[in-house]
């Protein structure tokens, strides 16, 4: 058994879904179910006596230590987090709350229930954490990829949330002994990504015939890893990972913005054709940058490689494309997670240069 935490958002319930897929061993899943936490998602696992699904917060001390003392997990896997560094500008509280304060709340719950294991289940037992590459901050063009000895200087909200709840993470390891591992990640995008982030905002405006709003120039580089990839890296990290250390989970493609964008409408042109023959790209729209963007991230995932012999499977043009697909087969899933709040969400905060 384990015991996965964020399990309904994007990354945590590809995981999950993966997860099961490829092991019997069951996964309890908790999730406050905020906005980007979606149960229909999970939707193929319903009646699959291996997913026990619970409603509540990694703040819940109680909570948390209910479940540990009840399933009894071999492992902790905490995807649960604020994660958007737009909401994090216009609403830091929340960041605060869930990535610090909910971090600390789930090491203390863990350090109590680890302490009282015995032998080799207290031998075996891990909590995995799952971080960003955000956490280290923002990199000249010339600029060597962050390692895993690179200095934190987070520049959002968001981030430095990230950031603290990864030293917090660290020093349970060091104080108390708790055995740790973390990941950092670079940008995720595939399947069941909630329409707020870059990739499937520009899939689901250009379809339905709306403006593709690009921030500033489009010159934000970012480093872009398909979620399944980064699912197996975290199963391997978890499998074989050295107690305490860091691991980089990178694409390795660095891709600016715009070119994001432009190959998306390039696939939609091909699997989705305009009714009147023009291109999705003529719907791109520059507008006003958010305060304090980032201009550059970049992974170098060569430790994970080297100690644990993982790389990603997809290409991003492979990735992109199974991406792109998988909206164009999901409306219905689309449809439902584009609340009123979701519409009102872009229209203020996507305003015009």
């Amino acid at each position: 058994m384990i015991l996965v935490t964020g399990g309904a958002g994007f990354i945590g319930a590809n995981f999950v879904l993966d997860w099961l897929a490829q092991h019997h061993e069951p996964v309890v899943n908790l999730d406050k179910l905020t906005y980007a936490g979606n149960l229909e998602t999970l939707a193929s696992l319903q009646g699959d006596a291996r997913h026990v699904f619970v409603q509540g917060d990694i703040g819940d001390a109680a909570l948390v230590a209910r479940l540990l003392a009840e399933h009894r997990p071999r492992a902790v896997v905490n995807f649960a987090a604020e994660s958007h560094v737009d909401r994090s500008i216009h609403g830091p509280e929340d960041f605060i709350q869930t990535n610090i304060v909910g971090t600390f709340h789930l090491l203390e719950a863990v350090r109590a229930y680890w302490g009282g294991l015995q032998g080799t289940e207290r031998e075996a037992f891990r909590l995995l954490h799952v971080s960003t590459d955000e956490v280290y901050g923002s990199l000249g063009k010339d600029d060597p990829a962050f390692t895993e000895t690179h200095r934190y200087e987070p520049n959002s909200p968001y981030s430095a949330s990230k950031a603290a709840s990864d030293h917090l993470v660290r020093a349970y390891h060091h104080t108390y002994g708790l055995p740790v591992l973390t990941t950092n990640c670079s940008n995720n995008y595939g399947p069941f990504h909630f329409p707020e982030k870059l990739i499937p905002l520009m899939i689901v405006n250009a379809l339905a015939g709306k403006a593709l709003p690009v921030y500033g120039d489009g010159m934000q580089v970012r480093d872009w890893l398909y979620v399944k990839d980064h699912c197996s890296a975290i199963r391997r990290v978890l499998e074989a990972g050295r107690l305490g250390e860091v691991y980089n989970v990178g694409g390795w493609n660095e891709k600016p913005n715009i070119e994001i964008v432009n190959t998306v409408c390039a696939l939609l042109d091909e699997l989705r054709p305009r009714a009147d023959g023009q291109r999705y790209a003529s719907q791109i729209s520059f507008v006003a940058d958010r305060p304090g963007h980032d201009r550059r991230y970049a992974i170098d995932a060569r430790k994970l490689e080297a100690e644990l012999g993982w790389k990603p499977a997809e290409t991003f043009e492979s990735g992109i494309r199974k991406t792109v697909q998988w909206y164009l087969d999901n409306p219905d899933w689309v449809a439902h997670v584009q609340s009123g709040a979701y519409r009102e969400w872009v229209g203020k905060h996507y305003s015009p240069a």
